[in-house]
């Protein structure tokens, strides 16, 4: 009776294998607003290593991002995302323009063109990395391009969401569009909380590894 009893505990026990693996998987530990950013290492276009912890003391804004996508480039051909980037390094945030897409999909850019692309586009992002594992994508729960996340100087995350509150790839909805991404970032420099930490982000799907 006793073995059989051991036995049983012991199938409960494999049985809860699966869900306990579930929990720790990096979907699962996706970045939380109010709570730590997620630490990475990443190299840069020029084949530089990048860590998140460089940054600390600073804000730091993370843009996922696709060239080829058509919302990435309303942001780009606007000159708004350029915009941004500008204005904030003026305030010492760190901009950092991260893709996440593939190796082998259509929209994938090797390190040189993908450099290329944004010195094309006057970009003015303190770095733009290269995350072709996805890893850091996952870790953060990206899912669109632009993605935009904001971390605050004690490395809290303060903002995750879409850059701002007009959805669509038309270029003259952005001078009316609610900025979500400078609103965040003027009310954080200003030492208050973010009054919208969340917004639905919007944009092409992330073409993950896996």
């Amino acid at each position: 009776m006793t073995s059989r009893r051991h036995l049983h505990r012991l199938t409960l026990a494999v049985a809860a294998l699966p869900l306990i693996t579930l929990l720790l998987t990096p979907a699962a530990r996706a970045a939380t607003i109010g709570q730590a950013a997620p630490a990475f290492e990443l190299k840069d276009v020029g084949g530089k290593t990048v860590k998140l912890v460089d940054f600390k003391g600073k804000h730091v804004v993370l843009e996922w991002t696709n060239p080829g996508c058509p919302f990435v480039a309303k942001h780009y051909t606007t000159q708004n995302m350029q915009g941004l980037q500008k204005e904030f390094a003026a305030k010492d945030v760190v901009w950092l323009v991260v893709t996440s897409t593939a190796p082998g999909t259509s929209d994938h850019l090797a390190p040189a063109a993908l450099s290329a692309k944004y010195k094309a586009w006057g970009a003015s992002a303190t770095h733009v990395l290269s995350d072709d594992s996805g890893a850091v994508g996952k870790a953060y729960g990206a899912k669109t391009t632009p993605h935009m996340f904001v971390i605050d100087p004690k490395g809290m995350l303060v903002y995750a969401g879409g850059i701002d509150d007009k959805r669509s790839t038309s270029p003259t909805d952005v001078k009316d569009a609610k900025n979500h991404v400078r609103a965040a970032l003027d009310e954080s420099l200003a030492g208050k909380a973010v009054s919208v930490p969340t917004a639905v982000p919007y944009g092409c799907a992330i073409k993950y590894a896996s």
